[in-house]
Formats: C-alpha cells, sequence, structure tokens
C-alpha cells in the first residue's frame, strides 16, 4: 500500500487484508493503549482513531481512522481514512456549503433579472467570485493536506507497527 498518490483527493483512503480476525486486530490496539502514550488510540466497536498527542498537533494535523470488518473467521479487511480533526472538516464542509447556497442564490437571481431584462451584472460578479472562492478552499485544503504528510506517514508507521507486532 502507498500513501503517495497523484489523485485528486483531500482524505486518503487505503485498504488492507489483514490475516487476522476482526477482535484479534481490535485487541492489539487496544493492547497498544495500554503500553504507549506517543500517540492516542480511540477504539469504538470495530472503529479505531489514531491521533497525535495535543501537543504535536496543529490545525491541519491528520486522524487516522480504522475500520476493521470480519471477512471470516481467519482474515479482516482494514479500511483507514486520513482526514482533519473533525471540527476542522465540519467547517471546512460549512464554508463550502455556504459558498455553494450563494452561487445558486446569485444564479437564480441573475437569471430572474435577465429574464426581466433588467442588469444582472453584479450577480454574475458575485458568482465568478464564488467560484474562486472554492478554487481558493480546494487549494487551501491541498496545502493543509501536504503539510501534514508527514505526521500522515507518522500514523500509518505506527499502525502498521501495531498490525506487524
Amino acid at each position: 500500500m502507498s500513501l503517495h498518490t497523484d489523485e485528486i483527493v483531500l482524505r486518503p483512503r487505503f485498504k488492507k487484508e489483514l490475516p487476522q480476525s476482526n477482535t484479534d486486530v481490535i485487541q492489539l490496539f487496544a493492547d497498544a493503549k495500554k503500553q504507549q502514550s506517543e500517540y492516542i488510540i480511540s477504539i469504538i466497536d470495530d472503529h479505531i482513531f489514531l491521533k497525535l498527542p495535543k501537543s504535536k498537533q496543529h490545525f491541519w494535523s491528520p486522524q487516522l481512522h480504522l475500520e476493521v470488518n470480519e471477512v471470516n473467521h481467519e482474515t479482516a479487511m482494514l479500511h483507514g481514512l486520513f482526514g482533519p480533526n473533525p471540527t476542522v472538516w465540519t467547517m471546512f464542509m460549512f464554508f463550502h456549503f455556504i459558498v455553494g447556497g450563494l452561487f445558486i442564490g446569485f444564479g437564480v437571481w441573475a437569471y430572474s433579472n435577465w429574464t426581466l431584462d433588467n442588469e444582472f451584472a453584479i450577480q454574475i460578479g458575485v458568482m465568478v467570485l464564488m467560484v474562486i472562492i472554492w478554487i481558493g478552499m480546494y487549494f487551501a485544503g491541498r496545502i493543509g493536506r501536504d503539510s501534514s504528510k508527514d505526521q500522515m506517514h507518522e500514523l500509518h508507521e505506527f499502525m502498521e507497527k501495531i498490525i506487524n507486532a
């Protein structure tokens, strides 16, 4: 599995088949939680969250969400998803929603003015501005993800160390 990809994704994903049952894999992480303090490990049912301690986190610090699904009694499928702190992600999606809503609202307003033979240049200008802001937010997300790549690799290596122990 490689984390280096040319795909356009803000939240990289991976999956890996493991030669252990899902309960055994979850137990490995539960044991690691008790034996180390370098990382924060949270376990909820078949979901495992790996985070860096607060002292090492910055605004774009990632977390690794793992879901361990049972394939059969001897194997499990591990699904991994890197993403920012859920609060940061929610804020980011809220801003995208606002920009999209404004774009649609001004589009409707521009269309109404066009059908009424009224001036609609301001509405088109705001729509163009919303597209520029959306592109800016996309690149801000990419820059944030790229700035946290080392931490993503650190979390991935920690996960590999646990499942290969």
